[in-house]
């Protein structure tokens, strides 16, 4: 089991940043894919950014490629997600998740944080 508990969200301008961040426990943090997914009001929840445990490839959504970065230190069971240039449209409830490299599903959730862009 891994238990996964996100920070760092709050209240910014557009056009501001933010860092949210993952921290894990439970089953050793590697070698899980971490993930970052974010559901608004009325929409379903979508996937934002991932990074691998070997060679920490990333992946990201078109909508955040060149605005967010998506980093982890496995010495400190952590993921971050580095929020540039955030929009009104961004704002949602942010979850962090872990999956097996080998698992297609993420099967680990975290209970969200609140990120909300002012216009």
């Amino acid at each position: 089991q891994v238990h996964l508990v996100e920070s760092g969200g709050g209240l910014v301008q557009a056009g501001g940043s933010l860092r949210l961040s993952c921290t894990a426990s439970g089953r050793t943090f590697s070698p899980y894919t971490m993930g970052w997914f974010r559901q608004a009001p009325g929409k379903e929840r979508e996937f934002v950014a991932s990074i691998t445990d070997n060679f920490g490839r990333t992946d990201y959504a078109d909508s955040v490629k060149g605005r967010f970065t998506i980093s982890r230190d496995n010495a400190k069971n952590t993921v971050y997600l580095q929020m540039n240039s955030l929009k009104p449209e961004e704002t949602a409830v942010y979850y962090c998740a872990a999956k097996p490299a080998w698992r297609d599903v993420y099967n680990y959730w975290g209970q969200g944080t609140q990120v909300t862009v002012s216009s």
